[in-house]
């Protein structure tokens, strides 16, 4: 009987979401031909670690992974929760393992208190300051909520050596709410970081400049904090970044971000630039639109799907390539399909074009949630 119930994939896309996905729905899954082709085949040290992590936070997970590391078979076992640790793998940011997580963290039996360690903030993957910016009211919107939500980040670490620390709070539910997201609102008020971290502490200061010379032309209400660690919670490498977020008045909250390149690796970049350049990113995710940003369009998507059973509406931006996957694996995975509707941008009087995304929650129930 189980040999029936497993999917397989090939391939080494999508890897997470397969993992988390696998895991919520209990369904185990194979994947094959795990970069077969290439010269150094099988599965890179930052999926390793990540598979490690799924293994740490749930109890009788069956892994098995072959000598090459070309194919993968996952037996998802029953999400534990509690106080962990985990050393990430510094070719990654923290947020790739804390997007997984955040898919994961609301349905353990015990609440999630976990302390991740690796790189905080790279040109890859969502940082920190973005996911603890829009991640953690989105959440909250779906009734996951409380004085245990948090991200906390406790030193900083860039790209490559690392360094960075951040705890992950997150308490247990046992049923979504179904959510009815619709409507943006307008923009009034944009929040930010411009972090800086064994260089200079002026260079958070001009980038501030650079942003708020861009921004001014439209909106008054902005505040950008300036975070300059010092020390050994400035990890081990130099570099610096910055983060914005745009909140509108209805508490949808839009993000954009950019890090400096790591040491080492191409053209040294002008804090003013860099700068310059985040704001441009925030107006074009502002033109974008929709009710949740396009990091967190997937997160948005799972929890409707997961959510009782009731009509859930969000509306987003143009979808991402990652997000259209995911919506393939949540068919696979939990036979639930969206309903898609386009908005203009004449319908809508702004930005591009936008969809309505409409879906019935399957029912899922946090069985293993302690009633007390």
């Amino acid at each position: 009987a189980g040999e029936a119930q497993c999917l397989s994939f090939v391939g080494c896309n999508f890897l997470r979401q397969r993992l988390v996905l696998s895991t919520l729905s209990g369904r185990p899954l194979k994947i094959r031909k795990i970069r077969a082709k290439e010269e150094d085949p099988g599965l890179r040290d930052f999926e390793a670690s990540f598979i490690r992590l799924i293994d740490k936070v749930t109890n009788g997970s069956r892994i098995e992974i072959n000598q090459t590391g070309t194919t993968l078979y996952y037996q998802p076992g029953l999400l534990y929760g509690g106080s962990l640790e985990h050393d990430c793998s510094p070719s990654r940011g923290i947020g790739y393992y804390l997007e997984g997580l955040l898919c994961l963290a609301p349905f353990m039996k015990h609440p999630l208190k976990i302390v991740l360690r690796g790189v905080t903030n790279d040109q890859v993957d969502p940082s920190v300051d973005v996911l603890k910016a829009t991640a953690l009211p989105l959440l909250k919107k779906f009734g996951i909520d409380g004085e245990s939500l948090e991200i906390k980040i406790n030193r900083r670490g860039m790209p490559p050596k690392g360094g960075g620390e951040i705890l992950f709070a997150c308490p247990v539910r046992k049923v979504l709410q179904p959510v009815q997201f619709t409507d943006p609102g307008k923009i009034k008020r944009i929040r930010g970081t411009a972090y800086s971290v064994r260089v200079s502490p002026q260079m958070a200061n001009r980038m501030v400049e650079s942003a708020r010379s861009i921004l001014n032309k439209f909106l008054p209400d902005i505040y950008i904090y300036t975070d300059h660690m010092k020390g050994v919670s400035s990890g081990k490498s130099p570099g610096f970044g910055m983060c914005l977020t745009a909140e509108t008045i209805n508490g949808t909250i839009l993000s954009a971000e950019l890090a400096s390149n790591p040491q080492g690796q191409g053209a040294a970049v002008l804090p003013e630039e860099l700068g310059q350049n985040c704001a441009k990113l925030l107006l074009e995710e502002v033109y974008r639109g929709g009710c949740v940003d396009s990091t967190n369009q997937s997160l948005a998507l799972l929890l409707m799907t997961l959510g009782q059973r009731d009509v859930s509406k969000v509306l987003l931006g143009p979808l991402s390539p990652y997000t259209i996957e995911f919506l393939r694996h949540l068919r696979s995975f939990f036979q639930i399909m969206f309903k898609i509707e386009t908005k203009t941008p004449e319908e809508e009087h702004m930005g591009g074009e936008k969809v309505l995304m409409t879906c019935i929650g399957i029912g899922f129930s946090n069985l293993s949630k302690t009633i007390r």
